[in-house]
C-alpha cells in the first residue's frame, strides 16, 4: 500500500516506529494529487512549500520523540469555506477569488496546533450552498468512480480528495448533509457531530444547531481521531456549553482508541425515507438488500422512524433565515456576482414572515421531542444517506426523483436534513455499492449527545463488513483516473452554476 492510501492511525504508527516520515507521507499525497486531480478537480489551492516546511517540522518532532499533537505530521485537506492563513480561501465565490487570509479561523488553528500538515484547499459549491460541488471560481468536482457524475456537496472536494488518496484527513461542514452526502457518494466516512461539539465562530446565527463543522476520513477510527482534535470548549460558540472551571470536550492530546461495543445488546430502527423523503427506487433497493446483514448484527431490529411531519417546510424556513443573515448584504450589494443557489436562497428567505419562522421553530422543537421519545425505544437509527444515486454534475440539482418533481433545489437532501433538525449526531459510512456500481452510504444516527457511542457503533459495523466484498468500502480505480483527460475539458465545466 502506498503511504497516501494508509490510514491516519497507521501513519502515526509508522512515524512513531520511524518506518516512514511525515515528509514521505506528504510527498506521496502530492504525487497522487498530480496524478489524479486533473480528472476530478478536488484540490483547488496549494502552498507546497509551506506544507513541506510543516512536514519537516513534524518529522523533527517525531525524531526527538516529542510529537507536537495528536495529528503530528498527518496530511490534511481543508474545505475552501474554512479560512486558512496564507492559503487562498475563496468560498467558491468570485467576490473572494484572490482572497489570501492573514489568519486562520479557530478550527484551522486548532488543527495546526495538533501538528496537522495543511496541504491544500478542497472544492465546494459557492458559499457551501447545495449538494453539487461546482462554482464559478474553480469549476466542477467529479466523482472518482465516474468523473462525469456528481461528487455531492458541499464538502465534495474533501470527499473526493480522501477517496483518491490526495489527503489522509479532511475538514468539512454540514447543514443539510454536507458532510454525509459527499461521504456517501465517494465511499468514505463523514460525521455530523452534535451542535457545539466542534465550536465555531463563523455561524451567523450562533444559537442555531443547523450548521456544524466536522471530520471526514476513510475509516471511522480516523474520523474519531480528527473529531477529538476538532472538539473543544470555546466561549465564542454559544452552543459549546461547558462546566465552570472544567473542560468537557476534546483537545489536542493523545488519541484514545474507540472502545468496542456489543451491537447484539442494542435495539436498531431502520427507515428508507423517514416517512416522506423522496427516495429513489435504486437507493431503496440497495438499502433493502443490505439491511438484513446490518440488522443481524443487532439484538433487535424494526422498521421505524421518528415523526418528521413538517420537516421540509421547517428546514426551508430556518435555512432561509440563516442564508439571509449570511448573504443578505451581498445579495443587495453584489447581486451580479452571486450564483443561482445563493440568489434563490435569499429570495426565498425574503418571502417568509415572522409567523413562518415561528411555525418552523415550533415544528423543529416538536421533531426534536419526537426524537427523544423515539430513542427511549431504540438505541440506533439507520437509513440511506442520500435520496438518489449520483447524477451528472451538469445537473445543478435533481428536479425530479422517480418522475416526481422535487419541492426545491435542496429537497433531495431530505434524508439528511430530517436528522439535522433534531440536533442528533449522524455519520455516513460506506457499505458497498448500489446497482449502478456507485458507492452506497449508510446514515447512522445516534441518541442526543451520543457522539462517542455513534462512533463505536459505526466502527463495529465497518469492522463486521470489512472482508465482505458487497458491503465493504469501495475504492476508485486510481489507474483509470490517471489515464483520464482533465475534467476541465468536459462540456459545461466552466459554465456558471
Amino acid at each position: 500500500m502506498e503511504l497516501c492510501d494508509a490510514t491516519a492511525l497507521d501513519l502515526l504508527h509508522l512515524f512513531r516506529t520511524r518506518r516512514a516520515s511525515p515528509v514521505e507521507a506528504l510527498d506521496a499525497c502530492l504525487v497522487r494529487t498530480d496524478q489524479v486531480n486533473p480528472a476530478v478537480n478536488a484540490v483547488v489551492a496549494e502552498d507546497r512549500a509551506a506544507a513541506r516546511a510543516a512536514a519537516r517540522r513534524a518529522e523533527a518532532a517525531w525524531h526527538r520523540g516529542e510529537p507536537d499533537g495528536a495529528l503530528c505530521g498527518l496530511p490534511l485537506g481543508v474545505k475552501d469555506t474554512h479560512v486558512t492563513a496564507g492559503l487562498r480561501t475563496t468560498f467558491g465565490s468570485p467576490l473572494f477569488r484572490d482572497h489570501v487570509p492573514a489568519a486562520d479561523q479557530a478550527l484551522v488553528a486548532r488543527l495546526r496546533a495538533a501538528g496537522a500538515v495543511i496541504m491544500h484547499k478542497t472544492n465546494t459549491p459557492e458559499w457551501a450552498a447545495g449538494g453539487n460541488t461546482r462554482n464559478p471560481v474553480y469549476g466542477a468536482t467529479g466523482n472518482p468512480f465516474d468523473p462525469a457524475l456528481n461528487a455531492a456537496g458541499s464538502s465534495g472536494g474533501s470527499g473526493v480528495a480522501l477517496a483518491c488518496g490526495m489527503a489522509t484527513l479532511c475538514t468539512g461542514s454540514d447543514t443539510g448533509g454536507s458532510l454525509r452526502n459527499p461521504a456517501a457518494y465517494n465511499g468514505i466516512v463523514g460525521m455530523r457531530p452534535s451542535a457545539g461539539l466542534v465550536p465555531s465562530e463563523t455561524r451567523p446565527h450562533g444559537w442555531s444547531c443547523l450548521p456544524v463543522d466536522g471530520p471526514m476520513a476513510r475509516t471511522v477510527a480516523d474520523t474519531a481521531l480528527l473529531l477529538g482534535t476538532m472538539a473543544g470548549d470555546q466561549a465564542y460558540d454559544p452552543l459549546a456549553y461547558t462546566l465552570p472551571g472544567r473542560a468537557v470536550r476534546g483537545g489536542a492530546g493523545a488519541y484514545t482508541p474507540l472502545a468496542p461495543i456489543d451491537l447484539a445488546g442494542l435495539r436498531l430502527a431502520a427507515t428508507e425515507d423517514f416517512g416522506t423523503a423522496p427516495t429513489e427506487s435504486i437507493v431503496r433497493r440497495a438499502f433493502r438488500d443490505k439491511l438484513p446483514a446490518i440488522a443481524a448484527l443487532f439484538g433487535a431490529a424494526d422498521l421505524a422512524s421518528p415523526d418528521c411531519t413538517g420537516a421540509d417546510d421547517a428546514f426551508a424556513v430556518l435555512r432561509g433565515a440563516m442564508f439571509l443573515a449570511a448573504h443578505g448584504a451581498r445579495y443587495r450589494d453584489h447581486y451580479d456576482q452571486l450564483g443561482p443557489n445563493i440568489r434563490a436562497n435569499v429570495q426565498e428567505a425574503l418571502s417568509y414572515t415572522l409567523q413562518d419562522h415561528a411555525r418552523a421553530a415550533t415544528v423543529q422543537t416538536r421533531i426534536y421531542r419526537a426524537y427523544q421519545a423515539f430513542f427511549t425505544r431504540y438505541d440506533i437509527l439507520v437509513s440511506p444517506a442520500v435520496t438518489v444515486s449520483p447524477r451528472p454534475w451538469t445537473e445543478l440539482y435533481p428536479t425530479e426523483i422517480d418522475g416526481a418533481p422535487t419541492r426545491s433545489y435542496f429537497h433531495w437532501l431530505a434524508l439528511a436534513y430530517m436528522v439535522t433538525l433534531s440536533g442528533h449526531p449522524a455519520i455516513s459510512i460506506p457499505v458497498g455499492t448500489d446497482a449502478r456500481g456507485m458507492p452506497f452510504g449508510l446514515q447512522i444516527v445516534g441518541p442526543r449527545g451520543g457522539d462517542a457511542m455513534l462512533l463505536r457503533v459505526a466502527a463495529a459495523i465497518e469492522s463486521a463488513f470489512a472482508a465482505t466484498p458487497d458491503l465493504c468500502r469501495p475504492v476508485p480505480d486510481i489507474a483509470a483516473l490517471r489515464r483520464m483527460p482533465p475534467i476541465a475539458a468536459r462540456p459545461g465545466f466552466g459554465d456558471p452554476e
